[in-house]
């Protein structure tokens, strides 16, 4: 026990720079200082911290501090994404949407925001609602779905979700509704969300 409390205090040491590092990264992002910010986290988005390759890839993705390059932003944005992080899944999520840096794959959009969706982000369930709204990305309409996403993105503070979701209730029948309500209340974040309803699919 007491080897896994050193252990486990050496692990805390060494990521302790690592953090301030990225603090003051992010820090200096958010005053527009991007090259002290490019100088902080590079280093740390090499080393694999998911939170400094999402923040690289952003910056190369706006052309803040550094040219514009979307290969870059998609080359840190999947690292990022590939260790969970759902911001990263989402921009990634929307660069196969656009078709920036890759070939547009709208399959692979719905499963980049499918991942980023559950684990609860607001965008990525605004996204995926219209996913299931419009039949895109190869998932069957389903409005039940559609409302129980932007149920829960409403439920975040997502505005456009809100507005989606007021447009979709007006087409949907009470047994509908009360379906998608069961669902959002059901669901827990970090949980598979459903990919059909019984009442909502046309």
């Amino acid at each position: 026990m007491k080897k896994l409390i050193i252990a486990l205090l050496m692990l805390y040491a060494i990521q302790q720079p690592a953090w301030a590092g990225f603090t003051e990264g992010a820090s200096a992002y958010n005053n527009k200082n991007y090259a002290l910010a490019y100088k902080e986290i590079l280093p740390l988005a090499k080393a694999g911290n998911a939170d400094a390759q999402h923040l690289l890839g952003l910056m190369y993705y706006m052309g803040r501090g550094l040219p514009q390059d979307y290969k870059q932003a998609m080359f840190w944005h999947r690292k990022a994404a590939d260790q969970g992080k759902a911001d990263a899944q989402y921009v990634v999520g929307a660069m196969y949407y656009t078709g920036n840096a890759v070939l547009q794959d709208h399959k692979q959009a719905v499963a980049w925001f499918r991942k980023a969706a559950e684990q609860n982000h607001a965008d990525a369930q605004q996204v995926l609602g219209l996913m299931y709204r419009y039949q895109m990305g190869g998932v069957q309409q389903d409005n039940v779905i559609a409302y129980m996403l932007w149920n829960l993105s409403a439920a975040s503070g997502n505005a456009n979700a809100a507005e989606q979701r007021a447009a979709v209730v007006r087409k949907m029948t009470h047994e509908q509704v009360e379906e998608g309500q069961a669902l959002s209340s059901k669901w827990k974040p970090g949980t598979p969300l459903p990919r059909s309803s019984k009442t909502g699919a046309p």
